[in-house]
């Protein structure tokens, strides 16, 4: 009996509830918060789903990504190899290539413009990080902070790995998807604050027809005149322009679907859950969090607002051509923020069509926030 009872005693010892702290259930239930945002509200499923069951994992068995010097047998756990990928940029790259593969840039050669309001919605990175400074982040880490402000999981993942700030990855990146996640609520309050009634029930004139030439010669000249500025940015902007050359170019069709289909939602799977699993209490529940959580808030509504007021400018400008909503789609959540763009000027006005106008900016925010952090890399010498 004793055996039995020995037996039985270290099995209910062996369940989570003995070994989890208050720290974890905390955890656990922001994981059921997160399911429910992305399951019932919609809030981008694709990602919050893997990051909020990674969270969930982790949270109730830390060993799941344990590294090999943590573990008896010398085998790290599933979602530490995961992690390995992210560390090593390679989820990152391979993320941009399927996005790429999937992203139209006629709008943004169409209207050059809108480079300008991509660029425009950058203000918020290096806002933030001379607030990171101020509060207290080294150089490095505030840098990889303030990439939050472009809403851009993937870049922002890239540049903590390479900053070498692994321990910030977790933290960083839930707040990048979280925002990306959160643009129809964060972005429509400051894009109605900082316009008129009129200005948002301005029409746009259609966008001229791109040729198959231009479509092709664009993420070509791209890369060259990019990366020979800013080699660091190759991984990102070298990958970005390499699925979108598939797509264009119309002689690798397997390859455009391979990158934008099954690869796209094997790597996502990947990197989402690997980003999640990042989020123990331990690592999660901590001041240093509550502060990134903060400084990515700025980050993105200040980018948003800056996007906007440029595009105010150019409004006044062109005479009332270019209606201001679309510059807030600067930041590079696509497509989510040239929907909101559509979603706002749509409100004032039903029959006002503004998504393939805001997809120049928006689109432009991706190769604009992956040039961002390109500076940084170049700044510190990576």
């Amino acid at each position: 009996m004793s055996y039995v009872g020995e037996t039985l005693g270290n099995l209910l010892h062996q369940t989570a509830f003995f070994n989890l702290t208050w720290g974890n259930y905390v955890m656990i239930l922001v994981a059921l918060v997160f399911l429910y945002l992305a399951i019932k509200k919609g809030f981008e499923p694709l990602l919050l789903v893997p990051i909020a069951f990674g969270m969930l994992l982790v949270n109730i068995y830390p060993d799941i990504i344990a590294s090999p010097e943590q573990t008896s047998n010398g085998v790290g756990g599933l979602l530490y190899y995961f992690y390995s990928l992210d560390e090593w940029s390679i989820l990152p790259s391979l993320i941009f290539l399927g996005v790429g593969a999937m992203t139209d840039f006629g709008p943004l050669i169409a209207n050059p413009v809108s480079f300008l309001m991509g660029a425009a919605a950058q203000f918020g990175i290096f806002s933030a990080y001379f607030l990171a400074i101020l509060l207290g982040f080294n150089d490095k880490a505030a840098a990889a902070v303030s990439i939050i402000g472009g809403a851009d999981g993937p870049t922002s993942i890239f540049l903590a790995g390479k900053l070498g700030q692994t321990g910030l990855m977790g933290p960083i990146a839930v707040a990048a998807y979280s925002y990306m996640a959160l643009v129809p609520i964060i972005q429509p309050p400051i894009m109605k604050l900082f316009t008129t009634k009129k200005e948002r029930q301005i029409k746009m004139q259609n966008l001229r027809p791109v040729s198959k030439l231009e479509k092709i010669l664009f993420p070509i000249v791209v890369t060259i005149v990019v990366c020979l500025i800013l080699p660091t940015t190759a991984p990102l902007v070298g990958m970005l322009m390499l699925g979108n050359l598939f797509r264009e170019s119309g002689v690798v069709r397997q390859l455009q679907e391979t990158a934008s289909n099954a690869l796209m939602y094997i790597v996502v799977i990947l990197l989402g859950t690997s980003v999640g699993a990042t989020t123990s209490a331990e690592a999660f529940l901590n001041w240093n969090t509550g502060k990134i959580v903060i400084l990515g808030l700025v980050a993105f509504m200040v980018g948003t607002a800056a996007g906007v007021l440029f595009g105010k400018l150019l409004c006044l400008i062109t005479k009332g051509k270019i209606n201001p909503l679309i510059g807030s789609a600067g930041v590079s959540a696509v497509p989510m923020a040239a929907r909101v763009s559509q979603k706002v000027g749509a409100e004032e006005d039903p029959t006002n069509f503004l998504l393939m106008h805001a997809m120049g900016p928006n689109v432009a925010g991706v190769i604009g926030t992956a040039v961002a952090a390109g500076c940084f890399m170049a700044i510190f010498g990576i």
